[in-house]
């Protein structure tokens, strides 16, 4: 599906991330409002390379970086992270093609359950994800901060 009058690009290719791909991809976090002050986003990808590094996926177009997904499975269920998509180039299906490959990965290792966070603020993330089957549950969220960046 795409937006009317809307140019939808099908040779974007899925992949794991490279660490090349360091500078687009936090970039397109920033650009998309992904980052926050108390995380590092080099950090992050730095975390992210030592922990199932092959569900670290970005949507690549031509050599260009236009989405990531960041995914992870503990055994029990299955999390996603820094879904992004380039903001030009919303409503092409990027994003849907991110998670559909992080979904079908996480399958493949048994993962019976995926979950994500949005911010409340957040509601064309909400949105989105409504439209992929993700029903929203109450929960109580909490952290805890064990290296500060």
């Amino acid at each position: 599906c795409h937006r009317p009058g809307r140019l939808v690009v099908m040779s974007i290719a899925i992949r794991a991330f490279d660490l090349p791909d360091t500078e687009a991809v936090v970039s397109l976090w920033q650009q998309t409002g992904l980052t926050r002050p108390w995380n590092n986003p080099y950090q992050d990808i730095r975390r992210k390379l030592s922990v199932q590094p092959e569900l670290f996926l970005v949507a690549v177009d031509d050599r260009t970086i236009v989405g990531t997904v960041m995914a992870g499975y503990d055994g029990h269920r299955g999390w996603l992270y820094y879904l992004a998509s380039a903001p030009d180039r919303r409503g092409e299906g990027i994003a849907r093609k991110l998670v559909a490959e992080a979904e079908e990965l996480l399958t493949e290792m048994g993962c019976p359950k995926v979950q994500l966070m949005v911010r409340p603020e957040n509601g064309i993330a909400r949105g989105f994800y409504d439209s992929l089957g993700y029903e929203p549950f109450e929960t109580w969220n909490t952290g805890k901060r064990l290296i500060a960046d």
